[in-house]
């Protein structure tokens, strides 16, 4: 069973920055069973969107939002991935979630609310 804790959510006025981190149970390897973690989001009344992901070799792909202002990167010797976060707008405003896909199985940490707003 793998296990994911969050940290890092907030509020924040428009234009402001944020780093999200999910701290893992698991080592980030394709050894390990590892195939991807990233983030997703939702808002209120809204379906989850996915933000970022980034594969155990490190590729990142971003969603169309999220290009340009969002970066995910992975900390494989603390099993920690990152998600900074700048130019916040208020459409961001969700509570986002990290996920780690684990031998083809997503794992979900407990959300955090980010919440931009002036």
């Amino acid at each position: 069973q793998v296990q994911l804790v969050e940290s890092g959510g907030g509020s924040v006025q428009p234009g402001g920055s944020l780093r999200l981190s999910c701290q893992a149970s698991v080592t980030f390897s394709s050894d390990a069973g590892v195939i991807s973690m990233g983030w997703y989001r939702q808002a209120e009344g809204k379906q989850r969107e996915l933000v970022a992901a980034i594969t155990v070799n490190g590729r990142p792909d971003y969603s169309a939002s999220a290009k340009g202002r969002f970066t995910i990167t992975a900390d494989g010797a603390k099993n920690i991935h990152y998600l900074q976060m700048t130019n916040l707008k208020p459409d961001d405003t969700a509570a986002y979630y990290c996920f780690i896909n684990w031998r083809s199985t997503n794992y979900w940490g407990q959300g955090t609310q980010v919440t931009v707003s002036s």
